[in-house]
């Protein structure tokens, strides 16, 4: 397995009155190449799972263990040089200061110890053009352009770049259409599906969308109150069947 969460708990404000427990032994895993959906209500732990695997938040108890490694002691920037993501805000997977040149430069250099002499050379530079035109949307033309001149679309389309340029063990994706209109996120998810697909990606991913869920996962979790309430196969439910589930679900645990 890629990722395997063993006996993981987490709460905040430990020992206090407002003391809030998310997870408790908590046990899931992922196949290698597959997407996975993780769906759920608000404060059902699908942001809190997603921080726990990439090191922004510290596990109370248990063991995370990515391609057999453990890695629950590692920290956030260790745990980048195998972990790619992208987030829902499209300027946080990028800087908008620095030019699309320099970003994918320092995506390229990820993990890496690097000066600013040796971040740009000229030799990548045409790699990352090819690798730009596979978005289609003529950032190759644009490399010394500042990323906050770019449209949500546009940054989100980078930052997906940029995380998987060297092919992460996994990449997380942090419900990263929310914030788009749905023509941008319709062509968004296409390009997700291509990049995955292409590079074999083992994929997490957070959806508040259902036809998303359905349409470009391979399986499909949902979590509610920290525990998995429903965990099938993408092909062997619709996009019906699943809101019904859902909302089956929630009623339980209300």
């Amino acid at each position: 397995m890629v990722l395997t969460i063993k006996s993981l708990s987490k709460s905040f404000n430990k020992n206090t009155e407002n003391e809030h427990l998310v997870f408790q032994d908590f046990d899931f895993q992922i196949e290698p190449g597959k997407c996975t959906a993780v769906i759920g209500s608000n404060g059902c732990g699908k942001s809190t799972l997603f921080n726990l695997v990439s090191g922004t938040l510290p596990a109370d108890v248990g063991k995370v263990y990515l391609d057999g490694h453990d890695v629950t002691k590692l920290s956030e920037q260790n745990r980048a040089r195998y972990i790619g993501r992208v987030h829902q805000d499209p300027s946080m997977g990028v800087s908008p200061s620095l030019t699309i040149l320099e970003n994918m430069s320092i995506a390229n250099k990820k993990g890496e110890k690097f000066t600013l002499h040796s971040l740009l050379k000229k030799s990548e530079r045409s790699r990352f053009a090819e690798l730009l035109k596979e978005l289609d949307l003529g950032l190759e033309d644009k490399m010394e352009t500042k990323v906050r001149f770019l449209s949500g679309g546009q940054r989100q389309s980078l930052s997906l770049m940029m995380a998987t340029l060297k092919r992460p063990k996994l990449l997380l994706l942090d419900e990263h259409t929310a914030a788009l209109d749905p023509k941008t996120s319709a062509v968004i998810m296409e390009k997700t599906r291509s990049f995955i697909k292409k590079e074999s990606l083992t994929t997490l991913m957070i959806s508040h969308n259902m036809q998303d869920a359905v349409a470009y996962s391979d399986r499909i979790v949902m979590l509610e109150k920290g525990q998995v309430v429903f965990d099938r196969s993408s092909k062997d439910v619709t996009e019906k069947e699943l809101y019904e589930i859902y909302r089956e679900k929630m009623t339980q645990m209300a």
